[in-house]
């Protein structure tokens, strides 16, 4: 054998040697979200399991976490997600109404009331609805989480349609602005990452969000009262785990079902610890001198009959299927 003829077999064996590990390297994904992470918020703790999960699978995936909007802000992750520069994120889906009008029916108030009622939603028509619409956008749902909240306010309880009147008020998202603003609130707009500087220097003096966000954002340290779910929770919010569908249809079946696998053993860790989530926030208000109320049956009908003349109408005018996807939520019993 010629020398020439043997360099270009070892010259061949270690081309194929290096495509071999390079074929061999582990696919890098990144999961991005807004909220506080390593604080015990529950949203990243979620997130750091899809991370877990994947790299003991030993299915060459990692997963690199990116919390408190560290790699994207918190109104930049959907189109990322869509576009394929990010891989997954925990996101409140109605942050994006913006590009999916119908996504305002995850943040509607009075929609879903009980966390018991989140559950049974989860399987029902309106879910699968949704689930079109994100997966149509480019994004398809490792996890489903509805997350209750309430109300804060440095000025005092929010109870009754007039408690918010002339209040500067931080709305989550549209359908609920549209509600306070007919109550008699002043909108400021601010992502709720934002609220606890808002709070400190006036520019916000009420608003209403996750029991997740109450904690971990500390705003026992500026509200005078909480208004917590109870059995009338007004306030409920759908914050899925999304993953990208580009980076999705990227990996291999294997690494795709641990994927699936991880969001349902994240969605159940959720499920099974929400409530406890309300009671340490809670627990956390009552330390710091702050007082806590829930809705009464009649403060709450209060709220929907203006929630139904100003979110729901708007919602069923400017939504194709908006009457529609209300009608589904409000038939699940």
């Amino acid at each position: 054998m010629s020398k020439f003829k043997h360099s270009g077999i070892v010259g061949a064996l270690l081309i194929a040697l290096l495509a071999g590990s390079v074929m061999a390297a582990p696919v890098v994904m990144r999961a991005s979200h807004q909220f506080p992470g390593g604080k015990g918020d529950v949203r990243d703790d979620m997130v750091q399991m899809i991370a877990r999960e994947a790299k003991a699978a030993n299915v060459d995936l990692d997963i690199q976490v990116y919390p408190g909007a560290s790699l994207f802000k918190a109104e930049q992750q959907w189109n990322a997600l869509v576009n394929g520069q990010l891989d997954i994120t925990l996101f409140p889906l109605d942050y994006a109404s913006g590009q999916v009008r119908a996504f305002s029916a995850t943040l509607m108030p009075g929609l879903v009331r009980s966390y018991d009622r989140a559950k049974r939603l989860n399987d029902s028509q309106f879910m699968k609805d949704i689930h079109a619409h994100i997966e149509k956008a480019g994004a398809i749902v490792l996890s489903d989480a509805w997350f209750g909240g309430g109300m804060v306010s440095k000025r005092g309880c929010i109870l009754e349609p007039n408690d918010v009147k002339g209040l500067k008020f931080r709305a989550a998202g549209p359908t609920f602005a549209q509600m306070w603003q007919l109550a008699g609130a002043s909108i400021v707009s601010i992502p709720s990452n934002e609220i606890y500087n808002a709070f400190q220097t006036g520019v916000a003096e009420g608003t209403d969000t996750s029991m997740g966000s109450f904690l971990s954002f500390r705003l026992y340290e500026q509200a005078k009262c909480l208004t917590a779910p109870g059995t009338n929770a007004l306030w409920f919010m759908y914050e899925p785990l999304l993953m990208s569908k580009r980076s999705f249809d990227k990996l291999d079946k294997k690494q795709q079902d641990v994927l699936i696998q991880a969001g349902k053993k994240a969605q159940k860790y959720y499920e099974d610890k929400a409530e406890s989530v309300d009671e340490t926030t809670i627990k956390a208000y009552k330390d710091h001198g702050v007082e806590v109320k829930s809705l009464t049956d009649a403060q709450y009908n209060q709220w929907i009959e203006i929630a139904r003349k100003s979110s729901y109408a708007e919602f069923a005018k400017d939504v194709p299927d908006g009457k529609k996807l209300i009608d589904e939520a409000l038939s699940v019993k």
